[in-house]
């Protein structure tokens, strides 16, 4: 059997006959528009000189110690007001005393800027704990006189 189609037989590696084939070049390669002139000082200008001790970003002020004084003051001077949460106005105003005195140390050093937050801070903890010692001593009186 025999292959009756005329013309030159055509071979497995023939171009045309390979879909997969690396296609012929064009004869000539495409032409791209002109590119346009290039102005003097088009474009982003230039980034100023950087000098060596120019100031850069301003310090980031470290107010977290004063602002917990305060917290920790307030909180533990409201549960020395009410008696029964005696315990916590304890360890709040050492935590508060603690933190104001370090926030106060910050503001000496200038790394803070809140010394009224850390001075109220340790205010309200010294007399977050002075309260419940006061009710304690009375307590104890009381106690005495009835016993």
């Amino acid at each position: 059997m025999s292959s009756s189609t005329p013309g030159p037989q055509q071979g497995p590696y023939d171009a045309e006959a390979n879909p997969y084939a690396t296609p012929t070049p064009p004869a000539q390669p495409p032409q791209y528009p002109a590119q346009p002139p290039q102005y003097p000082g088009a474009g982003y200008p230039a980034a100023p000189p950087v000098y060596p001790g120019a100031a850069g970003t301003p310090m980031h002020m470290n107010n977290g110690m004063g602002t917990a004084a305060l917290v920790c003051g307030i909180v533990g001077l409201v549960c020395g007001i009410t008696y029964f949460l005696w315990v916590f106005a304890i360890i709040l105003g050492i935590l508060a005393i603690i933190f104001g005195a370090v926030g106060k140390g910050k503001v000496g050093r200038g790394e803070a800027n809140n010394g009224g937050s850390a001075t109220a801070g340790l205010v309200c903890g010294i007399i977050g704990m002075v309260l419940p010692a006061i009710y304690l001593a009375a307590l104890d009186a009381a106690l005495d006189s009835i016993f």
